[in-house]
């Protein structure tokens, strides 16, 4: 069983320092955790990537950083409710200084990051990466170069994966602390399990490709993380709270977007709401609100308010459940407005998910991010590999790879996989529009200054 004061084990993972960090009295280490992402360039490139509507022209439409804020926000407060409850059960935690506002702060960090590793285009742009290694020739010739594993990895292109490897990275990594990245990888599970157990939500999805399994290995030992009958970890009991802000967040907020771009109607997404708010719910009061914009807003912040209450209230009714890993399911899926999101999801998949201009711009994002993996893998693999069909096309496009791209050190005789792997940071770390911008002028759509 998993106990509190090991699963809030103070230190950062930095492969490069072992010893414990210096104590700062100003901010804690999760506040400190916050600070380092929000300065970060893979947190500022979120205000450019798609969370439901790629490249939006409205000006209202969230994008994956006004997402992640809001997820945040509603994060802390989950965190720091759950804390009281917490502190309260368990006293040994503030003689171990730890407080509520930390907890808060651990669950705020770590939704802040929730999204930091999807690609440009969203879910879309996952399944184009993807897609790109399955079944074009120029992602299907490494799969003699890699091993099972690492084949797999390419093929399954996942954002909660890609962010754990940005989080940890040994060059580029934020140095968390251990207990904000524990709650940050809702699927603690490696890439490769066989036996993977549908029931269990934490088994989903994977969290970690597998030439970070090491690191997380290394994590769960710190941390005191247990493993379920299979042998994957089990979830952080905080990463069920930043799961739920998200799940909070996308399902009243791209309802309200939907309803902004007139996809679903305000009857529709009053009504929607009113489910959620019930006896809390006055027709009459929200007429005194002369705009549309207006009545969003506040419905909005009702029914936010009242999923908080009734997750925190399912946290505090779960908890040692999740200290023994019998309880893995979402926390919004028990709540009593389980149903009401799930019709607000059954809409929102209808009507905004698989709308006309949702759809256009996904299928747009596959052309894109083939394309890119097409040209760069291309010339990667005639440089190193297939040597006689080395180009001046080949040379041209590889000096657009970022200074810091490793361009030594290949041969047919070395494993391509680390270099994929930073291919594929490259293009899952671009926004949106920088995607696009560069894909027409590899392609020659548009030449620069023209």
């Amino acid at each position: 069983m998993m106990n509190w004061e090991k699963l809030l084990t103070p230190g950062r993972f930095d492969p490069k320092v072992k010893q414990q960090p210096v104590e700062n009295q100003f901010r804690s280490e999760p506040e400190r955790d916050y600070d380092r992402i929000v300065f970060s360039a893979p947190f500022r490139n979120l205000q450019d990537k798609t969370q439901v509507f790629p490249l939006p022209d409205n000006d209202f439409v969230h994008t994956r950083l006004t997402h992640s804020l809001e997820v945040s926000s509603v994060g802390r407060t989950l965190g720091k409710t759950a804390g009281e409850f917490l502190l309260n059960k368990y006293p040994n935690l503030e003689k171990a200084q730890v407080s509520s506002s930390d907890i808060g702060a651990i669950v705020a960090a770590a939704a802040l990051t929730h999204d930091i590793g999807n690609p440009p285009f969203g879910h879309a742009g996952e399944t184009a990466i993807s897609d790109f290694f399955k079944f074009h020739p120029y992602g299907q010739i490494w799969q003699r170069e890699v091993t099972p594993e690492e084949w797999a990895d390419l093929c399954n292109f996942e954002g909660n994966a890609q962010g754990f490897r940005m989080l940890v990275s040994k060059n580029n990594g934020l140095k968390l602390s251990f207990a904000t990245l524990a709650a940050f990888t809702k699927y603690p599970r490696a890439s490769q399990v066989f036996e993977r157990d549908e029931r269990r939500r934490s088994q989903k999805k994977f969290g970690f490709y597998s030439d970070q399994a090491e690191d997380f290995r290394h994590l769960g030992e710190i941390l005191g993380l247990d493993k379920s009958e299979n042998g994957c970890y089990l979830r952080h009991p905080l990463a069920f709270l930043v799961e739920a802000a998200d799940d909070i967040c996308y399902s009243i907020i791209d309802l309200e977007d939907g309803c902004t771009l007139g996809l679903v109607t305000l009857e529709e997404t009053i009504g929607l709401l009113a489910m959620i708010l019930k006896d809390r719910f006055d027709p009459a009061k929200l007429e005194t609100y002369q705009t549309q914009t207006q009545k969003l807003a506040i419905l909005r912040a009702m029914a936010i308010n009242q999923l908080i209450q009734e997750t925190v209230a399912a946290f505090e009714e779960q908890e040692e459940k999740m200290l023994t890993g019998e309880f893995d399911q979402a926390l919004t899926d028990i709540i009593p407005s389980a149903q009401a999101l799930a019709d607000i999801s059954e809409l929102s998949v209808k009507k905004i998910y698989r709308s006309k201009p949702v759809l256009e711009k996904e299928a747009a994002g596959f052309q894109v991010l083939e394309g890119l993996l097409e040209v760069f893998s291309k010339a990667l693999n005639h440089k190193f590999y297939q040597t006689d069909l080395y180009s001046g096309q080949d040379r041209s496009i590889l000096r657009l790879l970022p200074e810091e791209f490793p361009l030594e050190g290949w041969d047919s005789g070395v494993n391509p996989y680390p270099m994929l792997r930073i291919l594929m940071d490259f293009i899952s770390g671009m926004t949106d529009k920088y995607a696009l911008n560069l894909y027409r002028r590899v392609k020659g759509i548009a030449l620069p200054g023209a």
